[in-house]
């Protein structure tokens, strides 16, 4: 059974820092890159970052260069997602996704074959 399990959410204030991990079982792991997307409320689901299991290739969306480091453990099956100088704005539900090989376009959901069900992250001004 496939499982993607998203966590290190909570609450924090602007300027603070938290680390996300999605842990993955019931799939090749080094096969697959792993993306992270977010949704703020009454808004798109978003991609922000995704890393190659297979050559640790990354991608960020430009609003969160230079703050989010994504990086992966794959004797642990998992993958990270280091957010630093949190900002109001990135208020949202975080969901990390599996998907084989390399997205052409790491920032469609589309590319993406499995889903973990999300960790909150709320950001106080």
């Amino acid at each position: 059974e496939v499982q993607l399990q998203a966590s290190g959410g909570g609450l924090v204030q602007a300027g603070g820092s938290l680390r996300l991990s999605c842990a993955a079982s019931g799939f090749t792991f080094d096969d697959y890159a792993i993306g992270w997307f977010r949704q703020a409320p009454g808004k798109d689901l978003k991609g922000v970052s995704a890393i190659s299991a297979s050559d640790g290739s990354t991608y960020y969306a430009d609003s969160v260069k230079g703050r989010f480091a994504i990086s992966s453990d794959n004797a642990k099956n998992t993958v990270y997602l280091q957010i630093n100088n949190l900002k109001p704005e990135d208020t949202a539900v975080y969901y990390c996704a599996a998907g084989l090989g390399l997205p052409r376009s790491p920032s469609d959901p589309e590319e993406y074959d499995y889903w973990g069900q999300g960790t909150q992250v709320t950001v106080s001004s």
